[in-house]
């Protein structure tokens, strides 16, 4: 993981390419397969029958901001409309090449993908967080919830605030989900953010849920803490 005080470069903050790329998405992916648990019977995000859709269109979105420089990790992340205000954390790949999770013990913290871009940078920042454990809400439980225009602040170890606005959610079913389209830039040299958790419904027999919630979000301003 990058250091605050490290020089920005241009290959750090573009998104990742090549076989590292591949790698990272095959590894959020299997994230999402394996998410285990649950608070309901039926799943928290209903029958899935949006699978793949957007979110309603509402009032025009702001203009993009240009992507910030330097390579401080994010800190913390505000949604205020979504009640959801949590730590981040970074995260690496797994032993089986998956992103790994925050753990179960910490349902209420947010990982970030630590070799991909930073909040802010050009490309893409991955956060993941966990929608529920075996025994309670957690932190991204209403991250279904965003619409387009919701506004997404994310802290920077380097005192910026990254302010994103939502353009996109989409609740993703595993077989339509496509790692490139999910994942990859919508627009090429905008700084943007990805946030993940499970959604759909929850099969015991397999315990994992059947789709993906994917928030997508885009750079529109900055502001010092």
């Amino acid at each position: 993981m990058a250091g605050e005080d490290e020089p920005p470069t241009r290959d750090r903050s573009r998104f990742l390419t090549g076989a590292v790329w591949a790698v990272l998405l095959l590894g959020l992916w299997l994230w999402g397969r394996d998410i285990t648990g649950g608070v309901t019977d039926g799943g928290v995000f209903g029958d899935g029958s949006v699978t793949g859709s957007r979110s309603g269109e509402g009032p025009p979105l702001p203009d993009a901001h240009d992507p910030l420089e330097g390579t401080a990790r994010p800190v913390q992340i505000d949604i205020q409309d979504l009640g959801i205000h949590a730590s981040v954390i970074p995260r690496s790949l797994d032993s089986g090449g998956a992103v790994a999770a925050p753990p179960y013990a910490t349902p209420q913290v947010v990982g970030w993908y630590g070799d991909g871009p930073t909040a802010g940078a050009e490309g893409a920042a991955v956060l993941v967080g966990h929608v529920d454990t075996d025994r309670r809400r957690a932190v991204f439980y209403s991250l279904s919830s965003a619409q387009p225009g919701t506004e997404v602040e994310v802290t920077r170890g380097d005192g910026l605030v990254a302010e994103f606005t939502v353009e996109s959610a989409e609740v993703v079913g595993r077989a339509e989900f496509d790692a490139g389209e999910v994942y990859g830039p919508r627009e090429d040299g905008r700084a943007e953010l990805r946030l993940l958790t499970c959604g759909g419904t929850f099969d015991r027999d397999q315990r994992a849920y059947t789709s993906n919630v994917v928030v997508s979000a885009y750079l529109t301003g900055t502001r010092r803490s």
